[in-house]
């Protein structure tokens, strides 16, 4: 019996993982974009329109993703819950926060710094995120600390890749009627892509611990 039964388990098993990486690129995409967006409007030449720009679309991301992984673990992320938006609130808080406690310190002891108080206000966020959505929440211990830990190296990389670097890629010009092109890749391109391999990494871990029995 236990034979004829291990095909269905194992195709639930590999039902769960493609659920939990398709989950995973979508959020880590979602939050990416609206990151890269929120980080290249207000580390430049921040003024008030720039700024509450940033702060809509980081706050639309941020309620997108707490959206994604509600719907992929719950039955709640269906409708749009008041917790819901607590959820969203704070992940957009803590992005904001991180930056500031960044450019306070400043250098390269700000991005540490803030890397660090980011990495604990993440964690604290996935704790509040499976609350809401009524999943089972780990002891404190490092694995639930890891997610946010990656998040927080990411955004480090990317915030170093604007502080520190200052170079750009040029690619030959491509003549194509009577159009120039050129291509050019910068430092916040590399980072912005750390970034989301990052992001990849740490919602992966998240689905794979509540998805897989």
């Amino acid at each position: 019996m236990s034979v004829l039964r291990q095909p269905e388990v194992l195709g639930r098993t590999t039902r769960r993982r493609v659920v939990g990486v398709t989950a995973a690129l979508s959020a880590a995409a979602v939050e990416t974009v609206a990151v890269g967006c929120w980080f290249g409007l207000v580390v430049g030449s921040r003024t008030t329109t720039t700024a509450l720009a940033g702060l809509g679309v980081l706050f639309c991301g941020s309620l997108l993703r707490t959206t994604i992984f509600g719907v992929t673990v719950s039955d709640l992320g269906a409708r749009l819950q008041p917790q819901q938006l607590g959820v969203t609130v704070s992940l957009t808080a803590g992005w904001i926060v991180w930056l500031l406690v960044a450019e306070l310190i400043g250098e390269s002891l700000g991005v540490a710094v803030a890397a660090v108080v980011f990495a604990g206000m993440l964690t604290g966020q996935f704790v509040l995120e499976r609350h809401t959505f009524r999943q089972p929440t780990d002891r404190w211990s490092f694995a639930l600390a890891v997610p946010g830990l990656l998040l927080a190296a990411g955004a480090s990389i990317l915030l170093a890749t604007v502080w520190f670097t200052d170079w750009v890629i040029s690619s030959s010009p491509y003549s194509l009627g009577s159009t120039t092109i050129v291509l050019r890749i910068g430092a916040i391109h590399l980072g912005v892509f750390a970034f989301g391999l990052f992001a990849f990494l740490a919602h992966q871990r998240r689905f794979q611990r509540l998805l897989d029995p």
